[in-house]
């Protein structure tokens, strides 16, 4: 037989309703401890202590773990507050479809089902088992700001996406007007048919005669390489790669300006040019500049 307290419990259980606010559906309010003012979850306090509307130095917002003192039943007349009750992060959510789960190594609730997470130690959260084999580690990849929005990711209520590059955004902050990551600059997607169009319209472009011979050295964002090309106002392409999401740089390769550098001997100058004299004793000749203390100075940089 049920007991007094299981009768009072089930007699006194609201069915789901509107109950709650846009964030969770609930049969309570919080008081919240920094404020000491109502508020329907801390999302709720949170948002509304951070508009525009409230002074500056009054903004503030109410940490998670603050919350505390709850619990899933009503002790006077025994409500249930929520169906999913989770007494390590003192949270309740009576939309019970969200499937949410606490994970210990996380230290929070998340939603989706916990057979269709794993948790990555390195990236120090769960993601989808469809990434279990694929994803690129970045430690700490969710304890982040979002790059676009800045809002704090590891337990932001809007949807998050990886990247490719396995740095974590926004899902609706992705379509950024940019075809690169906002933190590491790599393409976002397989960008080969673009680059494709970026070939023909490059080929349809010729330059002027006095750039056709210009070459320029480039860093690709997407291969990390470094190589030297011909100079175009379009684009330029990665030989490594193929990629166009490249960028302008000065000089070669750390490498390759060491091998130069192991050869030079002597630097000296006749006050118009520099002049490399090699350990074969054959001579460089060089930009204008001049020699100061030993520092060779070209072009105005040391």
């Amino acid at each position: 037989m049920e007991s007094e307290v299981e009768k009072n419990i089930s007699s006194t259980k609201l069915e789901s309703g509107n109950s709650g606010c846009s964030h969770y559906r609930r049969r309570c309010k919080i008081r919240t401890p920094c404020c000491d003012e109502i508020f329907n979850c801390r999302h709720c306090q949170n948002e509304a202590k951070n508009s525009l509307e409230t002074n500056l130095s009054d903004r503030h917002v109410l940490p998670r773990f603050e919350v505390k003192k709850v619990q899933q039943y009503c002790v006077n007349c025994g409500v249930c507050m929520g169906k999913y009750f989770c007494g390590i992060c003192n949270f309740f959510d009576d939309d019970i479809s969200k499937d949410q789960f606490h994970c210990n190594q996380c230290g929070i609730c998340i939603i989706g089902g916990k057979e269709n997470f794993f948790h990555c130690d390195k990236c120090g959260c769960c993601y989808s088992n469809l990434m279990a084999d694929g994803h690129h580690c970045v430690e700490r990849a969710m304890h982040q700001n979002c790059p676009v929005c800045f809002e704090y990711l590891f337990d932001s209520t809007k949807a998050i996406t990886v990247l490719h590059c396995g740095h974590t955004i926004h899902f609706e902050m992705e379509n950024h007007h940019q075809f690169s990551c906002p933190v590491c600059s790599k393409s976002i997607c397989d960008m080969s048919e673009l680059w494709k169009k970026f070939d023909e319209l490059i080929a349809s472009t010729p330059m002027l005669e006095i750039y056709r011979n210009k070459m320029v050295w480039i860093l690709c964002n997407d291969c990390s390489g470094k190589c030297q090309v011909q100079f175009h106002v379009i684009a330029h392409k990665c030989l490594d790669c193929k990629s166009y999401n490249t960028r302008r740089t000065q000089g070669p390769p750390a490498a390759a300006a060491a091998s130069f550098s192991t050869n030079v001997v002597e630097i000296f100058t006749d006050r118009t040019k520099l002049y490399f004299k090699q350990s074969d004793h054959s001579l460089i000749p060089g930009a204008g500049g001049r020699v100061f203390i030993g520092v060779v100075i070209l072009n105005g940089v040391a």
